[in-house]
């Protein structure tokens, strides 16, 4: 494929896509990419890739870098699997990609063209990020009540200790219900029961209880 014939294909997508050459220049900016990262074409094309976001790994370490390992990979014909990105928006503020690299080589001239597919994972993020801090939350409150002598409190059933653990290792509501085979509406009546036994409020109180008392 020819490369302007690529860069045509990718400005009809509704995805956001933009193409880096092997010297990290900026060579296609589609307008699923303007939307998505709120830089036009014209300040993006012809630009070095690696100061448009300043990308950031999950464990806060520098991806977008005058020596990109992307491009790397790419030329050296090694195998890129997705991965998430924390990038700069226009007016400060972070969000979350998630990437997917194509290779595409023209036959003619030898180069190499970095395809990279982006989709805005923030609010998988942001879930994630609270989830992190419900677990954190329910085993400090747990480690700090050890002395405490609770009253009995009806038994769990299988079922409901295997919701309040899988919770407890920060599973995400709505995966924990497909896992299950069961539908959300199931699963908050189970927790709905269990905070009637364990006499909660709310799963991070029955969570923090079920600890405290050694059920999970």
């Amino acid at each position: 494929m020819l490369e302007h014939e690529l860069f045509s294909v990718l400005e009809n997508t509704a995805d956001a896509a933009f193409v880096v050459d092997e010297q990290g220049i900026t060579r296609s900016w589609n307008r699923g990419a303007e939307k998505l990262f709120g830089l036009r074409a014209s300040e993006v094309v012809d630009q070095p890739c690696a100061g448009l976001f300043h990308g950031k790994s999950p464990l806060g370490s520098p991806v977008c870098t005058e020596h990109c390992s992307v491009i790397e990979c790419a030329v050296k014909h090694r195998e890129i699997t997705n991965y998430d990105l924390e990038v700069d928006g226009r007016a400060g503020e972070t969000r979350w990609v998630n990437i997917s690299i194509m290779v595409f080589r023209e036959d003619r001239n030898g180069r190499t063209l970095v395809v990279h597919l982006a989709r805005d994972i923030s609010e998988q993020k942001k879930k994630e990020f609270l989830t992190e801090k419900f677990v954190q939350l329910a085993k400090e409150i747990a480690s700090q009540s050890d002395d405490i002598n609770l009253a009995p409190a009806s038994p769990l059933t299988e079922q409901e200790r295997r919701i309040l653990r899988s919770l407890a290792q920060g599973q995400d509501p709505a995966h924990l219900a497909k896992e299950l085979g069961i539908s959300p509406r199931t699963l908050r009546n189970h927790l709905h029961h269990v905070n009637q036994k364990l006499r909660t409020k709310n799963r991070l109180e029955a969570v923090m209880q079920a600890t405290r008392r050694g059920l999970i």
